[in-house]
């Protein structure tokens, strides 16, 4: 087991609505960890326990049965400082509007850091650290109404919002999800520079192949409550029979590759980045050519 842990998830079950008729289990023993600085793709049909699952990291579950420890906190001890664990995990829902309540962008990033009692200049340092990461101008937006926002705007408040608070380890849920393609590719950007740069530990949920593709590390793919299957981007979408038995979405640039090796070419299907998929169609490009010329 690797050394420098920062999550680790051990045997956890959560059940629903336990004792009703609408009873319900989320999770069945599932498992899972993450290194410090690590970027980590969760992935999974509807129903397969994602959601469940990030929403132990910061202590809105507790765990029923199993262990969960973030950052050496055991989530499991009755006196758990939950604002201490919330400072250093921050959360973004999939609806931003779920996290955004004052009336101006800038009173809404200051909410987190006047809460932990921080110094107006502290706090407006960091109000303009957050919005400046996430794109949005310090001067030109604070006094801008959160209302009027536009979706992906929306998202870049939650997400400043979040953080403000400076947070070790950041928890996306469908980060793009809704965004138009320019606001979605700008937005991966600035989660990939809070992780690659600013060292954050970053766990995302998402169905979007592509993102995944781009962001992660490795990949936990979640199926009936449990986690499955894990390993890095190149291993999961190299394996075709397991993207099948687990019915694996994969990037657009795998589905060509794959579409190749039906059609009889020899490619390699690990080539999943759009640079290494076009080598690969160059590749059987001039071999036809080849081919051509030689007949």
């Amino acid at each position: 087991m690797p050394q420098n842990l920062i999550i680790e998830v051990e045997n956890l079950s959560h059940t629903y609505m336990k004792g009703t008729p609408m009873e319900h289990t989320a999770l069945k023993g599932t498992n899972m960890y993450v290194e410090e600085g690590e970027c980590i793709a969760i992935i999974g049909h509807t129903g397969s326990g994602k959601s469940t699952m990030i929403q132990h990291f910061n202590g809105l579950m507790r765990p029923e049965t199993g262990k969960v420890i973030i950052g050496g906190e055991d989530l499991s001890q009755k006196k758990l400082d939950l604002k201490s664990l919330r400072r250093k995990v921050g959360l973004v829902f999939q609806n931003p509007e779920d996290q955004i309540f004052e009336k101006l962008i800038g009173d809404d990033i200051a909410y987190g850091p006047f809460k932990l009692g921080l110094p107006l200049k502290e706090v407006r340092e960091r109000v303009k650290w957050a919005m400046e990461v996430v794109g949005l101008d310090f001067e030109e937006m604070k006094d801008r109404q959160t209302f009027a926002l536009s979706g992906g705007q929306k998202r870049k408040v939650a997400l400043a919002g979040i953080l403000a608070l400076k947070p070790k380890i950041l928890v996306l849920d469908e980060p793009t999800a809704g965004l138009d393609p320019r606001s979605r590719n700008e937005l991966l950007d600035k989660i990939k520079f809070l992780n690659k740069v600013e060292g954050l530990t970053v766990v995302f949920v998402s169905h979007n192949m592509e993102e995944v593709a781009y962001l992660a590390d490795r990949i936990y793919v979640m199926a009936g409550g449990t986690d499955v299957l894990t390993g890095t981007p190149k291993d999961i979408f190299s394996d075709k029979e397991k993207l099948q038995r687990y019915q694996i979405g994969t990037p657009e640039t795998v589905q060509v590759l794959y579409r190749l090796t039906d059609l009889g070419y020899s490619v390699n299907t690990a080539a999943f980045t759009i640079s290494e998929a076009a080598d690969e169609i160059i590749k059987v490009l001039a071999g036809r050519e080849e081919g051509n010329h030689v007949q």
